[in-house]
């Protein structure tokens, strides 16, 4: 009788830091704007797909509101968080809402400035 090998899974747990974070858009037409405009970053890849659009960074990205609305042709003040969080459908990393922009994070350590999170130990 032959014995068999299962191979191992390529979907294991990890608990290794990724130093990624991103989010997935709705395949529409902000989504597109969206994804055009992040995909010139260096450290961030934008995935489309047929019912989204997946955008995927490493370390630290910012989706800046008056980059958006240039793309987008729309006067200064279109784009804003509401309209970011209506066309994404889930994140990862930590995400942080400024007045003109949102900062995606991979490392809760480097958005603690903006959480309002104290890194020291407690004593």
């Amino acid at each position: 009788m032959t014995a068999f090998k299962t191979a191992e899974s390529p979907f294991k747990s990890d608990n290794t830091a990724s130093n990624m974070c991103g989010f997935t858009l709705m395949n529409n037409q902000v989504g597109a704007v969206i994804a055009n405009v992040l995909s010139r970053l260096d450290n961030v890849a934008v995935t489309q797909l047929p019912s989204m659009v997946r955008v995927d960074g490493q370390g630290r990205f910012d989706v800046v509101y008056a980059d958006l609305d240039e793309e987008a042709g729309e006067e200064e003040g279109w784009f804003d968080a509401a309209e970011l969080e209506e066309n994404m459908s889930t994140h990862y990393g930590r995400m942080v809402h400024l007045d003109d922009r949102t900062i995606m994070f991979a490392n809760p350590e480097d958005a603690a400035e903006h959480l309002d999170f104290d890194l020291k130990p407690v004593s």
